[in-house]
Protein backbone atom coordinates (compact mmCIF):
# COMPACT_ATOMS: atom_id res chain seq x y z
CA UNK A 1 0.00 0.00 0.00
CA UNK A 2 1.51 3.51 -1.14
CA UNK A 3 0.53 7.11 0.19
CA UNK A 4 1.54 9.75 -1.21
CA UNK A 5 2.68 12.92 0.40
CA UNK A 6 0.12 16.02 1.10
CA UNK A 7 0.76 19.30 -0.36
CA UNK A 8 -0.84 21.69 -2.97
CA UNK A 9 -0.86 19.50 -5.46
CA UNK A 10 -0.72 16.14 -4.19
CA UNK A 11 -1.49 12.77 -5.87
CA UNK A 12 -1.07 9.34 -6.21
CA UNK A 13 1.40 10.18 -9.37
CA UNK A 14 4.19 11.26 -6.35
CA UNK A 15 4.43 7.14 -5.09
CA UNK A 16 4.99 6.17 -9.18
CA UNK A 17 8.51 4.90 -9.37
CA UNK A 18 7.33 2.41 -6.37
CA UNK A 19 4.17 1.51 -7.90
CA UNK A 20 5.75 0.94 -11.26
CA UNK A 21 8.95 -1.48 -9.39
CA UNK A 22 6.44 -3.27 -7.26
CA UNK A 23 3.78 -3.88 -9.78
CA UNK A 24 6.08 -6.12 -11.10
CA UNK A 25 6.42 -7.91 -7.71
CA UNK A 26 3.32 -7.59 -5.62
CA UNK A 27 0.03 -6.75 -5.67
CA UNK A 28 0.18 -3.09 -4.98
CA UNK A 29 -2.35 -0.12 -4.06
CA UNK A 30 -2.14 3.27 -4.54
CA UNK A 31 -4.02 6.10 -3.15
CA UNK A 32 -5.37 9.26 -3.87
CA UNK A 33 -5.94 10.27 -0.08
CA UNK A 34 -9.79 12.81 -0.04
CA UNK A 35 -9.78 15.82 -1.37
CA UNK A 36 -6.40 14.69 -3.97
CA UNK A 37 -6.02 12.55 -7.57
CA UNK A 38 -9.32 11.45 -8.38
CA UNK A 39 -10.91 11.04 -4.54
CA UNK A 40 -13.96 13.23 -3.93
CA UNK A 41 -12.75 16.82 -3.64
CA UNK A 42 -15.92 18.11 -2.00
CA UNK A 43 -15.52 20.80 0.28
CA UNK A 44 -14.82 19.81 3.94
CA UNK A 45 -12.90 19.60 6.91
CA UNK A 46 -9.72 17.31 5.83
CA UNK A 47 -8.00 16.04 8.99
CA UNK A 48 -5.76 13.30 9.87
CA UNK A 49 -9.41 11.29 11.13
CA UNK A 50 -10.75 11.72 7.81
CA UNK A 51 -7.47 10.71 6.32
CA UNK A 52 -6.46 7.76 8.56
CA UNK A 53 -9.98 6.60 7.72
CA UNK A 54 -9.60 6.52 4.33
CA UNK A 55 -6.40 4.32 5.02
CA UNK A 56 -8.53 2.26 7.55
CA UNK A 57 -11.20 2.11 4.02
CA UNK A 58 -8.89 0.86 1.79
CA UNK A 59 -7.09 -1.87 4.32
CA UNK A 60 -10.73 -3.28 3.94
CA UNK A 61 -10.90 -3.20 0.01
CA UNK A 62 -7.37 -4.67 -0.08
CA UNK A 63 -8.26 -7.68 2.64
CA UNK A 64 -11.75 -8.01 0.49
CA UNK A 65 -9.86 -8.19 -2.68
CA UNK A 66 -6.68 -10.47 -1.66
CA UNK A 67 -7.14 -11.80 1.81
CA UNK A 68 -7.18 -11.20 5.17
CA UNK A 69 -3.53 -11.19 5.85
CA UNK A 70 -0.91 -8.11 7.51
CA UNK A 71 -0.42 -5.71 4.45
CA UNK A 72 3.48 -3.62 4.33
CA UNK A 73 2.92 -0.46 3.69
CA UNK A 74 4.76 3.04 2.65
CA UNK A 75 3.83 6.80 3.20
CA UNK A 76 5.56 9.90 2.64
CA UNK A 77 5.98 13.09 4.31
CA UNK A 78 2.83 13.94 6.31
CA UNK A 79 0.94 11.05 4.92
CA UNK A 80 3.52 9.14 7.99
CA UNK A 81 1.33 10.57 10.12
CA UNK A 82 -1.70 9.23 9.00
CA UNK A 83 -0.28 5.79 8.12
CA UNK A 84 1.54 5.73 11.28
CA UNK A 85 -1.95 6.49 13.16
CA UNK A 86 -3.88 3.96 11.17
CA UNK A 87 -1.11 1.12 12.37
CA UNK A 88 -1.83 2.14 15.85
CA UNK A 89 -5.33 1.76 15.81
CA UNK A 90 -5.43 -1.53 13.58
CA UNK A 91 -2.13 -3.16 14.15
CA UNK A 92 -3.10 -6.43 13.11
CA UNK A 93 -3.98 -4.84 9.42
CA UNK A 94 -0.21 -4.15 8.93
CA UNK A 95 3.02 -6.21 8.38
CA UNK A 96 5.61 -3.46 7.99
CA UNK A 97 5.94 0.46 7.58
CA UNK A 98 8.37 2.59 5.53
CA UNK A 99 7.89 6.33 6.60
CA UNK A 100 9.86 8.42 4.08
CA UNK A 101 11.03 11.96 5.25
CA UNK A 102 7.95 11.45 7.93
CA UNK A 103 6.67 14.67 9.31
CA UNK A 104 6.59 15.37 13.40
CA UNK A 105 10.63 14.33 14.16
CA UNK A 106 12.17 18.23 13.54
CA UNK A 107 12.81 18.32 17.29
CA UNK A 108 11.32 22.42 17.40
CA UNK A 109 8.56 21.28 20.04
CA UNK A 110 6.61 17.94 21.80
CA UNK A 111 3.96 16.65 20.02
CA UNK A 112 2.14 15.27 22.66
CA UNK A 113 -1.62 17.18 23.35
CA UNK A 114 -3.92 14.92 23.52
CA UNK A 115 -5.38 11.79 21.27
CA UNK A 116 -6.83 13.47 18.03
CA UNK A 117 -5.88 17.30 18.74
CA UNK A 118 -4.35 18.73 15.86
CA UNK A 119 -2.80 21.80 14.69
CA UNK A 120 -4.97 23.32 13.25
CA UNK A 121 -4.84 27.66 12.64
CA UNK A 122 -8.83 28.65 12.12
CA UNK A 123 -8.36 31.99 12.03
CA UNK A 124 -5.90 31.16 9.21
CA UNK A 125 -8.15 29.31 7.27
CA UNK A 126 -10.80 31.51 7.49
CA UNK A 127 -8.48 34.07 5.69
CA UNK A 128 -7.54 31.67 3.46
CA UNK A 129 -10.67 30.78 2.40
CA UNK A 130 -12.14 33.93 2.63
CA UNK A 131 -14.91 35.10 -0.25
CA UNK A 132 -13.32 37.05 -2.76
CA UNK A 133 -9.35 35.59 -2.36
CA UNK A 134 -9.55 32.05 -1.00
CA UNK A 135 -9.77 30.66 -4.47
CA UNK A 136 -7.17 33.44 -5.97
CA UNK A 137 -4.38 32.65 -3.20
CA UNK A 138 -4.73 28.80 -4.42
CA UNK A 139 -4.27 29.21 -7.76
CA UNK A 140 -1.09 31.72 -6.66
CA UNK A 141 0.58 28.66 -5.18
CA UNK A 142 -0.30 26.64 -8.14
CA UNK A 143 0.53 28.72 -11.16
CA UNK A 144 2.89 25.74 -12.66
CA UNK A 145 6.10 28.37 -12.07
CA UNK A 146 4.87 27.90 -8.00
CA UNK A 147 4.89 24.55 -8.20
CA UNK A 148 8.32 23.87 -10.07
CA UNK A 149 9.77 26.36 -7.07
CA UNK A 150 8.12 24.20 -4.14
CA UNK A 151 9.43 20.93 -6.50
CA UNK A 152 12.50 21.90 -6.71
CA UNK A 153 12.71 22.49 -2.58
CA UNK A 154 11.57 19.37 -2.53
CA UNK A 155 14.55 17.91 -4.45
CA UNK A 156 17.12 20.45 -2.77
CA UNK A 157 17.95 20.40 -6.68
CA UNK A 158 17.03 21.87 -10.24
CA UNK A 159 17.21 18.57 -11.12
CA UNK A 160 13.03 17.35 -10.38
CA UNK A 161 10.95 15.07 -12.05
CA UNK A 162 9.12 17.19 -14.55
CA UNK A 163 6.47 14.40 -15.66
CA UNK A 164 5.67 14.86 -11.68
CA UNK A 165 5.42 18.53 -12.54
CA UNK A 166 3.26 18.45 -15.68
CA UNK A 167 0.79 15.74 -13.53
CA UNK A 168 0.61 18.65 -10.40
CA UNK A 169 0.18 21.21 -12.90
CA UNK A 170 -3.16 19.16 -14.35
CA UNK A 171 -4.06 17.84 -10.91
CA UNK A 172 -4.75 21.46 -9.54
CA UNK A 173 -6.76 22.92 -12.62
CA UNK A 174 -9.49 20.46 -11.20
CA UNK A 175 -12.58 21.39 -9.31
CA UNK A 176 -12.50 21.53 -6.16
CA UNK A 177 -8.65 21.16 -5.85
CA UNK A 178 -8.20 23.84 -3.58
CA UNK A 179 -10.42 22.20 -0.54
CA UNK A 180 -7.70 20.14 0.87
CA UNK A 181 -4.55 22.13 0.40
CA UNK A 182 -6.37 25.21 2.15
CA UNK A 183 -6.70 22.66 5.50
CA UNK A 184 -3.27 21.55 4.43
CA UNK A 185 -1.83 25.59 4.77
CA UNK A 186 -3.63 26.08 7.88
CA UNK A 187 -2.44 23.13 9.92
CA UNK A 188 -5.55 21.04 10.12
CA UNK A 189 -3.66 17.78 8.92
CA UNK A 190 -0.91 18.18 11.63
CA UNK A 191 -1.80 15.98 14.46
CA UNK A 192 -0.59 17.31 17.94
CA UNK A 193 0.03 14.09 19.55
CA UNK A 194 1.92 12.05 16.95
CA UNK A 195 4.73 11.85 19.12
CA UNK A 196 2.67 9.39 21.14
CA UNK A 197 1.40 7.50 18.22
CA UNK A 198 4.55 6.85 16.35
CA UNK A 199 5.61 5.75 20.02
CA UNK A 200 3.23 3.26 20.44
CA UNK A 201 4.34 1.52 16.78
CA UNK A 202 5.17 -1.86 17.94
CA UNK A 203 5.56 -3.21 14.48
CA UNK A 204 9.16 -2.82 12.23
CA UNK A 205 9.38 0.82 11.23
CA UNK A 206 11.82 1.94 8.84
CA UNK A 207 12.18 5.19 8.17
CA UNK A 208 14.01 6.95 5.44
CA UNK A 209 14.80 10.79 4.40
CA UNK A 210 17.83 12.56 2.61
CA UNK A 211 19.94 15.33 3.42
CA UNK A 212 19.03 18.23 0.68
CA UNK A 213 15.96 20.58 0.38
CA UNK A 214 13.58 21.74 2.73
CA UNK A 215 13.04 18.30 4.81
CA UNK A 216 16.21 17.84 6.50
CA UNK A 217 15.29 18.24 10.09
CA UNK A 218 15.17 14.80 12.10
CA UNK A 219 16.59 15.69 15.42
CA UNK A 220 13.34 14.65 16.85
CA UNK A 221 13.87 11.40 16.01
CA UNK A 222 15.28 10.10 18.93
CA UNK A 223 12.00 9.58 20.58
CA UNK A 224 12.67 6.29 18.30
CA UNK A 225 16.07 6.01 17.90
CA UNK A 226 16.59 3.43 20.83
CA UNK A 227 13.53 1.15 19.89
CA UNK A 228 14.39 -1.93 18.71
CA UNK A 229 11.55 -2.40 16.07
CA UNK A 230 12.22 1.29 14.41
CA UNK A 231 15.66 1.22 11.15
CA UNK A 232 16.89 3.92 9.72
CA UNK A 233 18.83 5.14 6.25
CA UNK A 234 19.69 8.58 4.97
CA UNK A 235 20.22 9.14 1.13
CA UNK A 236 22.29 11.90 -0.23
CA UNK A 237 19.15 12.93 -1.94
CA UNK A 238 16.35 15.46 -1.36
CA UNK A 239 13.11 14.11 0.14
CA UNK A 240 11.60 11.50 -2.24
CA UNK A 241 14.71 9.49 -2.44
CA UNK A 242 13.03 7.29 -4.75
CA UNK A 243 13.03 9.69 -7.72
CA UNK A 244 16.44 9.85 -7.19
CA UNK A 245 18.42 6.79 -6.60
CA UNK A 246 15.59 4.23 -7.13
CA UNK A 247 17.84 1.53 -7.28
CA UNK A 248 19.40 2.43 -4.16
CA UNK A 249 15.56 3.11 -2.23
CA UNK A 250 14.35 -0.27 -3.25
CA UNK A 251 17.22 -2.36 -2.53
CA UNK A 252 17.02 -0.96 0.84
CA UNK A 253 13.26 -1.36 0.86
CA UNK A 254 13.48 -4.93 -0.10
CA UNK A 255 15.87 -5.56 2.15
CA UNK A 256 13.29 -4.41 5.18
CA UNK A 257 10.24 -5.65 3.90
CA UNK A 258 12.07 -9.39 3.80
CA UNK A 259 12.47 -8.96 7.72
CA UNK A 260 10.16 -10.88 9.46
CA UNK A 261 7.23 -9.45 11.08
CA UNK A 262 8.19 -9.21 14.52
CA UNK A 263 11.25 -7.10 15.29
Amino acid sequence: MLVHTVNAAASAAEVRPLNDYYRQRRTVFSIDLPGYGFSDRSDRAYTPRLMTDALHALVKQIHQRCGIQPIDALAASLSCEFLARAAMESPAAFARLALVSPTGFNGKSPRRKAVGETLYLPRLHQFLTGPGWGGSIFRGLTHPRVIHYFLRRTWGSDHIDEALWAYNVISTRQPGAEYAPLCFLSAAMFSADIHHVYEALKLPVWMSHGVRGDFTDYRGKTIVDSKPNWSFTVFQTGALPYFEVPAAFNAALDVFLAQPRNP
